[in-house]
């Protein structure tokens, strides 16, 4: 039977009442065959895994040879409460940690700051000087874990306050392995946690690079990430083109500021969502991939294979769960999950069944993370590289990602690049209106959450939740009181103005901040430090 044939016997076949596309609203045919990638040549296009342009994997052997880490993003209340869950988890056979801040310290804010007040501890833990991480990594060997940072404003000084911590381990900074989330563009597009102006952020960003290029030379030191730019909003393909648009922005001033490129991308990391469609999520990493490799080469003139690889971390979509029916948040992080590993990830994290009402329960957190050892060593997927590879449908997919991406690379380009294109509210705009159109859809019931708008149920879920005492925030002052009567004040403020002269002078502000953490001058010192210098970032009125 040939297509055109078979095309006319389908014909006669009624279709169910649905509306064909993709979660993003791409139109998805009925079938997908040789025709759609007649074009696609196998060496230029896919290659195999660990050769460019990488589309089939970063690594030869991939999981064959090591499998993802599974890191699950954790942290709440005090230093100690968080150390207690890390060792559970580390005890459940967690790979990696993920340290999650509360928000004071992802926007550079004491917990003694009026600011401060109802929120201390309660998404995540509260950091305020260098003894709070001295006590959260307390027995957990920093030689042997790799440890993540979702933190941006004040990343430098929490990656200071993690050196510190492994010095007084004993193991030196050049062993310490890990990242910092550290990616300022995608704060003024999407996430809102933000301090410092665009420019003076990026002066920030390449110290950062310069120092650990010298230092911490196993770390990544961005994690330039389409995960919140996911959760704000955005369809799959404007995550793509939006991450790695930030992703070559950073390349581009790191070269400005006199670094080899060769030196720092190979420790520039990447975070993804992964969202309900299946297979759209799995040609979004693999055309993530292929970009990458072909413009770091061909536009970057990097040399070094290891600069044109696309590492990347996944998150399960903490927007698609629902307090409706939250066990059915069980089989959404499942398959999720699944995506990212068939995607090709390097470490992943799941999220827990009760993260729409609180931070997730001992339970909970296990649960998710045993999705992840399912999928390991009991689904067969790992033992196969890039099984969907050759795929009709993904590879089609893969290409249409492509081709959007490089369309939204040009217009960006016409604005000026990503930095006036934030300033003219371009980003900010793109987003708003695809969540404002993915909601419609779902209202309009052309989309569809099972439990909120198909398959309701009038019962209540009756669902264990974590709190977060009121106790928390009044301990954590209390802690913060007692360093900064014990630490050497005078100390702190000679440390605290060499840091200002630095600023000032265009000097790599790193060795300042963390001689600052080490006289325990607090996040919110240094913070107000580089304020004074700096100034702060106010969003513009955007219609």
């Amino acid at each position: 039977m040939t297509k055109k044939d078979w095309e006319g016997k389908l014909k006669m076949h009624k279709e169910r009442d649905s509306e064909f596309t993709t979660v993003s609203g791409t139109p998805v045919k009925s079938l997908y065959t040789p025709d759609d990638i007649q074009d696609m040549d196998y060496g230029r296009d896919l290659g195999y895994p660990g050769e460019f342009p990488y589309t089939r994997g970063v690594y030869t052997n991939m999981y064959r040879g090591r499998l993802w880490t599974m890191r699950q993003f954790s942290g709440y209340a005090t230093p100690k409460d968080t150390n207690k869950r890390y060792k559970y988890l580390l005890k459940h056979g967690q790979t990696g940690l993920s340290v999650a801040f509360d928000f004071p310290t992802l926007y550079g804010r004491d917990s003694d700051d009026s600011f401060s007040h109802g929120e201390v501890g309660k998404c995540g833990v509260a950091v305020d000087t260098l003894r709070d991480m001295e006590i959260i990594f307390d027995g957990i060997p920093l030689d042997k874990i790799s440890t993540s940072m979702t933190i941006n404003p004040p990343a430098a000084m929490l990656l200071a306050m993690y050196i510190a911590v492994g010095e007084k381990q004993g193991v030196p900074a050049h062993v310490l392995t890990g990242t910092i989330q550290n990616d300022m563009l995608k704060e003024y597009q999407a996430q809102k946690t933000w301090i410092y102006p665009p420019e003076p952020s990026m002066r920030i960003i390449t110290d950062i690079l310069a120092y650990c290029t010298d230092h911490v030379p196993k770390w990544n030191t961005i994690s330039i990430s389409g995960y919140h730019i996911r959760e704000a909003g955005s369809t799959a393909l404007q995550e793509l083109a939006f991450t790695l648009a930030n992703g070559f922005t950073y390349v581009e001033h790191g070269m400005q500021a006199g670094l080899s490129v060769d030196k720092f991308a190979p420790r520039l990391s990447f975070f993804f969502n992964a969202h309900l469609d299946f297979f759209e999520e799995i040609a979004k990493y693999r055309a993530a991939r292929r970009i990458w490799a072909r413009l770091m080469r061909g536009k970057y003139g990097a040399q070094s294979p290891r600069s044109y690889l696309v590492r990347f971390h996944t998150q399960t979509a903490g927007c698609t769960l629902t307090a409706q029916q939250p066990e059915n948040n069980i089989i959404r992080t499942a398959f999720q999950a699944l995506s990212a590993v068939l995607g090709g990830t390097q470490s992943l994290h799941t999220n827990s069944m009760d993260e729409t009402y609180a931070l997730p329960t001992e339970q909970a957190v296990k649960v998710a993370l045993r999705t992840q050892q399912l999928i390991a060593y009991e689904s067969g997927v790992a033992q196969v590289i890039d099984p969907l590879g050759g795929s009709y449908y993904v590879e089609s997919l893969t290409r249409q990602m492509e081709k959007g991406a490089y369309d939204y690379f040009e217009k960006i380009n016409k604005m000026g690049g990503v930095i006036p294109a934030i300033e003219k509210g371009f980003f900010q705009k793109e987003i708003s209106r695809s969540a404002y159109e993915y909601q419609k859809a779902l209202e309009q019931r052309k989309k569809f959450q099972v439990g909120v708008n198909i398959f309701e149920e009038e019962e209540k879920p009756d669902i264990e939740i974590l709190k977060i005492p009121a106790a928390v925030e009044k301990n954590q002052i209390k802690e913060l009181k007692k360093v900064k009567k014990q630490r050497n004040n005078a100390r702190v403020k000679e440390k605290l103005k060499d840091l200002r002269k630095a600023a000032r002078n265009g000097e790599n502000v790193m060795p300042r901040i963390l001689a600052c953490v080490k006289v325990y001058a607090t996040l919110g010192e240094m913070c107000n430090t580089l304020k004074e210098e700096f100034g702060v970032y106010h969003e513009p009125i955007i219609f």
